[in-house]
């Protein structure tokens, strides 16, 4: 069974001197309130300990059992799981309480994922909690799941509860999304230059030419991010509107750095991508060399544009519910990337 490394832990096969570090956190009532089984007697904990070791040893190995490990220490503070059903797996996790709220469930999950996808070419992962669990399902949420449903009554009920059942969530998240969001991890690390606003040069081609009608700053709480917008204009009259926007940002993936429409009259004369181009200077001065360029599946005028500056298509898929486009009805989307170096 293969060992997994992140940052700060190993996860590693268990062995049999693992049973006083495991059953530290399964025998403690606090540690275990949320799941299905525990708090675990002593026996129990060996039995749990004879099984892994077990799925360990199989070949296949269809029941990835792993005790997690601190690097700098060589303490075990909890173990995870990624249990296979075909091209499908269900991942979960456990930890010490006295290691709660240091970010060592995210690092698990996306371990887990990173070996599901992309070793074992799964299609599909799952993982499931009570729903009072908010340490569990924000682990989810953060390494990139979905939620997917709640099912009532769906499982044993917590140790807190008086009753025989209790309701649970229901996330998963699949390859191509994992393969999207290291994409969008990719461009979020890129690098942007923003002090202020520039002093604009002349954006002209010789027959149109962009003047700036707005700078906007940044809104943090919303996550907008600081934008020029300019009227596209020719001989005088404005025949259309472009916009730039200065960073990386998980909505900038879908919603693009820059935004255009040519009024309708004026439209079948190239003059989008020749005003993106006008953008080029302004981008660079921010230190921005990959500017992405979004439009719906169904918009082939837009794509099109995309055709002419060179854009590589990086993207081609359901554009996430969280996302404004979505809420507009947007629910396909392409993403491009434009190099403008």
């Amino acid at each position: 069974m293969k060992i997994l490394e992140t940052e700060r832990l190993i996860l590693r096969e268990f062995t049999k001197n693992d049973f006083t570090a495991v059953h530290n956190y399964a025998s403690c009532m606090e540690n275990v309130i949320y799941t299905i089984w525990g708090p675990n007697t002593k026996e129990q904990t060996k039995d749990f300990i004879d099984f892994a070791i077990s799925k360990a040893n199989e070949n296949p190995c269809t029941d990835y059992q792993y005790a997690v490990d601190l690097k700098n220490t060589g303490n075990t503070i909890g173990a995870c799981n990624l249990t296979l059903s075909f091209d499908e797996a269900e991942i979960g996790w456990i930890l010490h309480q006295d290691h709660w709220k240091k970010g060592y469930g995210p690092e698990i999950g996306k371990a887990l994922l990173k070996f599901g996808f992309e070793e074992l070419n799964l299609h599909r992962i799952t993982a499931h909690c009570d729903v009072e669990n908010y340490g569990s399902y924000r682990v989810m949420e953060k390494i990139g799941m979905r939620r997917e449903g709640i099912f009532i009554e769906g499982r044993v009920a917590n140790k807190i509860s008086d009753k025989k059942y209790g309701d649970e969530l229901s996330y998963a998240i699949l390859k191509d999304e994992w393969e999207t969001k290291k994409k969008i991890e990719y461009y979020n690390h890129l690098p942007v230059i923003f002090d202020d606003f520039i002093k604009l040069p002349k954006l002209s081609d010789g027959e149109i030419y962009l003047v700036c009608t707005a700078k906007n700053p940044a809104i943090p709480e919303k996550k907008f991010v600081p934008a020029y917008s300019f009227a596209i204009c020719k001989d005088g009259e404005k025949i259309g509107e472009i916009s730039l926007r200065i960073g990386y940002t998980d909505g900038l993936f879908y919603g693009g750095q820059i935004g255009y429409n040519i009024d309708e009259k004026y439209r079948g004369n190239g003059y989008a991508a020749r005003a993106c181009r006008l953008l080029a200077p302004v981008a660079k001065a921010h230190g921005m060399g990959k500017l992405l360029i979004t439009n719906d599946h169904a918009n082939i005028a837009s794509q099109r544009v995309c055709e002419k500056l060179g854009a590589r298509l990086i993207y081609r898929g359901r554009t996430p519910e969280w996302h404004d486009l979505y809420k507009e009805g947007h629910r396909f989307g392409n993403v491009y990337e434009w190099s403008v170096e």
